[in-house]
């Protein structure tokens, strides 16, 4: 470039401008091999590299190193010699501070998106213990507030826990000895062979309502035998000898059929079971396991049974100031809130990683315009490094002074305004 302008000029200059250029000649080629090494590199990921951690610091070097030279041949013309000098070496104490602020706030912008990747688990992880904690114990409060709300104090909990298990317990023996019966039937009327874990279940659970609705109906005789009412007690015991026979027939009569072959084998074929002597057998069976049964838990776990089915509570008691029912757990909101309260923490910590991103960019582009600025005036422009973006909002030198200028020209005439109302006025 140079030896090309060069070139325009007469034969008797050539020598003089090839003198006095001797400071600028080494900067192009110099300016070419740090731009290269700024720009390309062995691989992709070191290409990368180097653009994004040395081309801006080798264009801030490049560009103060040409002001600086430049700079140089005004030296002789200015007044204030030692004071551009400082200035200069103060502009190249910045870029260096700049530099070294830019690589170091890279480590910064690493270690807060860490921090912030870090709260983010932390985050996550609490909500999910939340919600873990909210399922387990859903069920307890529940239980706790249906406990308060339909059994008071005096409620026999022994004997509603063992009602409850003895009809699951009858309903397993009679689903495994009735199954068969159950599948065959089954299979005579539809035409096909019924899938033995579907059919099972749903007899357990008509099972444990049936054994369930036994204890019911002698609950009610019993009630009724108690309170003296003679329709209501004739009414029950024809109902609980219907009880009776479907339970003997459909259910204790598999148990006794199960049992009949241990019973010939005992006694050497010489008894078998007919008709009548089965029925008898699982009539007293009934008999003896429900009145056993009646006797040492199901007169006082039945009434609660009752309560909880038709929502009555179980006291002696007068009645009392109903219980609230508890707040419905909420996973969420212990983890929302917090979320909300720190909603001004994570507006700080936004403009902080936007800062890391930005100042140290702007950092370099303000020295870079400070080296143009000594050189014209010697004094930068702005005052480096900044601190926030505040800083860089306040660094606007030009604008400040244009306001001084406006209101040093708005002075005289709000000086003068008084005067001319006197003179008005006289």
């Amino acid at each position: 470039m140079f030896q090309a302008l060069q070139s325009y000029l007469p034969l008797e200059w050539q020598r003089t401008v090839e003198f006095l250029g001797v400071p600028l000649w080494w900067i192009p080629a110099w300016q070419r091999a740090m731009l290269d090494f700024s720009l390309s590199g062995g691989n992709t990921a070191d290409t990368v590299l180097r653009r994004l951690f040395l081309l801006l610091p080798v264009g801030l070097i490049v560009a103060g190193m040409w002001v600086t030279i430049l700079s140089l041949y005004t030296i002789p013309f200015r007044s204030e010699r030692g004071r551009f000098v400082t200035a200069v070496a103060m502009s190249w104490w910045d870029a260096g501070r700049s530099i070294w602020f830019l690589w170091s706030g890279v480590v910064r912008l690493a270690v807060v998106v860490v921090g912030w990747a870090w709260g983010g688990l932390r985050l996550a992880a609490r909500i999910a213990a939340e919600t873990v904690k909210g399922l387990f114990q859903s069920p307890m409060m529940v239980l706790d507030w249906t406990s308060r709300r339909y059994f008071k104090p005096g409620v026999p909990w022994i004997a509603f826990l063992l009602t409850l298990g003895w009809s699951a317990l009858e309903a397993t023996i009679f689903t495994y000895t009735l199954l068969p019966t159950m599948l065959e039937v089954l299979s005579n009327i539809t035409g096909f062979e019924p899938n033995r874990a579907v059919v099972a279940p749903i007899l357990w659970v008509l099972l444990a309502l049936l054994i369930a609705g036994s204890f019911a109906c002698v609950e009610v005789l019993a009630t009724a035998i108690r309170t003296r009412k003679i329709a209501q007690i004739i009414q029950m015991t024809f109902v609980e000898f219907f009880v009776m026979f479907f339970e003997v027939v459909f259910l204790y009569r598999e148990l006794i059929d199960a049992i009949t072959p241990w019973i010939a084998q005992q006694s050497g074929g010489e008894i078998r079971l007919g008709l009548v002597p089965t029925i008898a057998l699982a009539a007293f069976g009934w008999v003896g396991i429900r009145g056993m049964t009646w006797f040492l838990f199901g007169r006082y776990g039945t009434p609660a049974v009752l309560a909880v089915l038709s929502r009555e509570t179980i006291t002696h008691a007068e009645a009392e100031t109903p219980i609230a029912a508890p707040p419905p757990p909420a996973p969420f909101r212990d983890a929302l809130a917090a979320l909300k309260a720190e909603v001004g923490w994570f507006k700080q910590e936004g403009r902080a990683v936007f800062e890391l991103l930005t100042l140290p960019v702007l950092q370099l582009l303000a020295a870079a315009i400070n080296f143009t600025v000594v050189a014209v005036r010697s004094e930068p422009v702005f005052t480096l490094p900044f601190q926030d973006l505040d800083a860089v909002l306040a660094s606007t030198p030009f604008a400040g002074a244009e306001s001084a200028r406006a209101a040093r020209r708005a002075a005289p005439a709000i000086a003068g305004a008084p005067t001319r109302s006197a003179g008005g006025a006289a």
